[in-house]
């Protein structure tokens, strides 16, 4: 049985907390506000592919849990905040968390929140992971739907060492728990690849989405708005380089091929959007613009959609 905390109760949190507790796994749960009130007072609810995962996990605000708990009570802590939370949660459980030894798995968008959390607590602690294929969001409080085939890739960060992978027992018992639960799980020794290889996706869907209101298949097989996709997808492949990940034509044909084959979903900054939440723009664009300057490249689709995304947000109302 394993020992989780889940920080973030989310649509991606929920989801993968109900479906451990579904098999026996200890997992706490932080929230806030309405929605840690509704979890207290009438447990978690996840409706997923027509049936409902219902249970009652101990849930805390942060404060609460630095009380109660020390990082060690806990076999990993997994973050499936937004990217724009990273920060601020990394100030706040910052001291909490050196107190520990415990492993942090990111499943967050971007590429920027593992070298975040290293700077705070040590590259030697930190695991680098990504959901894929889900999309989830919280109906009302205390109620989360969420669908798609909901893997998870994890590994090493930034890539597995031939002569010393600490973590190496850790990961395989993941693996083999997670998929156990009905959560499909690979790991990967190139994990910094694979979370560049999403922000190709996410960056290609994401912010056009929430521009136009359309979900990703509306975009993809869309005459005009596919070749932005596209445009978009190949600036984030171009950026990659400046990590020393050189993404290549490869990786921006298999990822355009791949969203383009997902049923119709509306993306996360669209539901962030629609439900005005602050968008996690700077995470997904705002990481391939920074990299393409460093480099001296222009990044035009992305830039123009960024600019207009940040035009409309200024709008009254």
């Amino acid at each position: 049985m394993l020992r989780l905390l889940m920080v973030g109760a989310g649509g991606i949190g929920g989801y993968y907390a109900a479906r451990l507790l579904d098999a026996g796994h200890q997992v706490v749960l932080t929230a806030r506000g309405e929605h840690l009130t509704a979890l207290r007072e009438n447990g978690l609810t996840v409706r997923y592919d027509g049936s409902d995962l219902v249970h009652r996990p101990e849930v805390s605000d942060h404060q609460q849990l630095i009380a109660r708990f020390h990082p060690d009570d806990f076999d990993v802590i997994v973050l499936a905040l937004k990217a724009t939370a990273t920060a601020s949660v990394v100030e706040e459980l910052g001291d909490w968390l050196a107190q520990g030894r415990v492993p942090v798995l990111s499943l967050q968008n971007g590429v920027d929140n593992e070298p975040l959390l290293a700077d705070a607590i040590g590259a030697g602690r930190v695991i680098g992971g990504l959901a894929v294929r889900i999309g989830g969001h919280i109906v009302r409080p205390g109620v989360i739907e969420a669908e798609g085939v909901a893997q998870i890739v994890m590994g090493e960060w930034p890539a597995a060492e031939r002569t010393a992978c600490p973590h190496q027992q850790l990961l395989e018992t993941l693996v083999s728990e997670f998929n156990a639960a009905g959560i499909p799980t690979t790991l990967s020794d190139r994990i910094r690849h694979e979370l560049w290889r999403k922000l190709v996706i996410n960056n290609g869907v994401n912010p056009l989405s929430a521009l136009t209101g359309l979900d990703t298949r509306s975009l993809t097989h869309h005459p005009e708005f596919s070749r932005i996709v596209y445009g978009m997808m190949a600036e984030t492949v171009a950026a990659s380089r400046a990590d020393g990940v050189n993404l290549g034509q490869s990786d921006l044909d298999d990822m355009f091929e791949l969203i383009s084959s997902f049923n119709a979903i509306k993306t996360s900054m669209l539901v962030d959007k629609e439900k005005g939440r602050p968008l996690e723009l700077d995470s997904i664009a705002g990481a391939v613009l920074r990299r393409c300057r460093d480099l001296g490249i222009e990044a035009p689709y992305t830039s123009t959609v960024t600019a207009l995304l940040a035009i409309e947000a200024e709008k009254p109302g």
